[in-house]
């Protein structure tokens, strides 16, 4: 967690801290989206840990009778963005947009090469994160000094929303237009 700090957000305004799985073609699990709703209506900032396989059995092999693994894989960060928009496509609560909601894309933080991008969910699905480990930041609330760092690694251009709110609570204000 303490590294997650070195893109210029408060540790003090994390929430729950939640694991994306990789998604499969009969297994899409969306058990991270209730804690980041919950967060998000704090105003806090969500710090997900993006999934690992090591040493997954080959089940092709075992059905021959073999002990094999898969090749290790890291969840990148281009995939945590697709996987968030597809469990609010899913969801439909208006708990992040993909266009507005401003997120951090973390790679290998505290080696010589790490990598810090800032923007949306969309942004980040094209920014290149390189070599594993990587892990993703869904922003809460943020004070003037976090944007004044995080400005130092936003996407050109970037659409992000200052301070979104999720739409469930904005939805009074909606009325009132």
């Amino acid at each position: 967690m303490g590294a997650a700090g070195s893109c210029g957000l408060q540790l003090y305004n994390f929430g729950h801290t939640v694991s994306i799985p990789y998604f499969d073609d009969k297994w899409r699990p969306t058990s991270f989206y209730p804690k980041i709703k919950y967060n998000r209506e704090g105003g806090m900032h969500t710090l997900c840990l993006l999934d690992i396989k090591a040493k997954e059995p080959d089940f092709d092999a075992m059905m021959k009778g073999q002990t094999k693994f898969l090749p290790p894989r890291f969840m990148s960060v281009n995939t945590a963005a697709e996987q968030l928009i597809e469990a609010e496509e899913t969801h439909g609560e208006g708990i992040y947009d993909a266009t507005k909601t401003l997120c951090v894309g973390l790679a290998r933080l505290g080696q010589p090469d790490q990598k810090i991008i800032a923007g949306t969910l969309s942004e980040l699905l094209e920014q290149d994160f390189g070599e594993p480990l990587h892990s993703l930041i869904v922003c809460g609330e943020c004070h003037d000094l976090e944007l004044e760092v995080l400005k130092e690694f936003l996407v050109e251009g970037s659409t992000y929303s200052l301070n979104d709110k999720p739409t469930q609570e904005s939805g009074e204000n909606d009325e009132e237009s």
